[in-house]
């Protein structure tokens, strides 16, 4: 009698990747989903196919770690310049650059110690560096550690521009301050939306004028930086540039970017920032606001910014364009205090180009 047969697993036969079973398509899919630069880079490393899939990645996310002091080219890095200021702005003007601390730093593609690094080898890698690795981004974020405006605590600055080559469109919503408790809200008037006598006597005409200036710059400092990005990567279709702390966004669509790619920049006589054309602005004004949540906002302040002599303002299809940036520039509660704001009553003032 024969014994029976046994089976046994060839412990010399590899188990398949079930990664490579996946069509680079659906791979690609999944990286898009990734988004984030540092996990990017640590993909790249896992094995060839990924080294070679990663840079075709479409949708990019990267978060600027800290700002460091640099000597170097302007063009090849985010840089501001200026000599030692002294006043809110500072912050805005020392010679800078944004980096991105060592998230690929040693990190080599899969042939081995000679290999070609993907990633540059830096101490630190500024935006423009580490994204020249990618050749068919379309959608890019970049976050900044934090906003450009210094405020005092318990104010509230937030702003939306949208560019092109300059500026087409910015919201600004301030308030002296948020009250998180609720429930303290300011005796009402039977004013119409109209402004107290007090809110001109008492600085609080100059404080927005300060807000919206600073703001202002900030947005241009930001679009100027961008130019080496825009330049590298014409297959970029959305732009977004905002920071950790949410206070300010630079957008730009594919209708800006293509704008941006057709006309020179008009960069500012005193800094590395594009100049601010002349602008009309809509201010609006509300004593105290309630929001959602038990949020509450005194000396809220919409301003509504738009180039002087925009043909498409006076337009019905302008102004509903206008009204739904306005409406959709900010999230949860302060959306809701930009919604209402819109119905009080409008001041119109007017700013030189700077």
């Amino acid at each position: 009698m024969h014994p029976k047969a046994r089976i046994h697993a060839d412990p010399a036969a590899p188990e398949p990747d079930r990664m490579d079973c996946l069509p680079d398509s659906l791979v690609l899919l999944i990286l898009n989903k990734l988004e984030d630069v540092h996990s990017l880079g640590r993909c790249s490393a896992v094995s060839r196919r990924f080294n070679e899939l990663v840079p075709l990645v479409h949708d990019v996310y990267v978060k600027i770690d800290r700002v460091v002091a640099v000597d170097g080219d302007p063009d090849d890095a985010l840089n501001l310049s200026s000599p030692k200021p002294r006043h809110i702005f500072s912050h805005l003007f020392k010679l800078m650059l944004f980096t991105i601390a060592k998230p690929f730093h040693g990190m080599r593609g899969p042939g081995g110690a000679g290999g070609r690094p993907l990633f540059p080898r830096l101490a630190q890698h500024s935006p423009v560096q580490v994204l020249r690795s990618f050749s068919h981004v379309r959608n890019l974020r970049v976050e900044l550690p934090s906003g450009d405006v210094g405020t005092e605590e318990g104010v509230l600055l937030k702003w939306r521009a949208r560019y092109g080559s300059t500026l087409q469109s910015c919201v600004i919503l301030g308030g002296t301050l948020v009250d998180r408790n609720g429930g303290h809200e300011l005796p009402a008037t039977e004013d119409g939306g109209s402004m107290p006598e007090s809110f001109y006597t008492n600085g609080g005409l100059k404080l927005r004028v300060v807000w919206t200036i600073s703001s202002l710059i900030a947005a241009s400092t930001r679009h100027y930086l961008l130019r080496s990005i825009i330049k590298e990567h014409p297959t970029l279709r959305s732009l977004v540039l905002a920071d950790a702390d949410g206070q300010g966004t630079l957008c730009m669509g594919t209708e800006q970017l293509a704008e941006f790619r057709e006309n020179r920049l008009s960069a500012s006589a005193c800094s590395n920032r594009t100049q601010v054309p002349a602008c009309s602005m809509k201010l609006k004004y509300a004593p105290y606001l309630e929001l959602p949540g038990g949020l509450g906002l005194q000396g809220a302040t919409l301003v509504v910014i738009k180039p002087s002599g925009d043909g498409a303002g006076g337009c019905h299809a302008g102004r509903k364009e206008a009204e739904a940036f306005v409406s959709g520039a900010f999230d949860g509660p302060f959306r809701f205090a930009a919604k209402a704001l819109m119905k009080r009553r409008t001041y119109l003032l007017e700013m030189n180009g700077f």
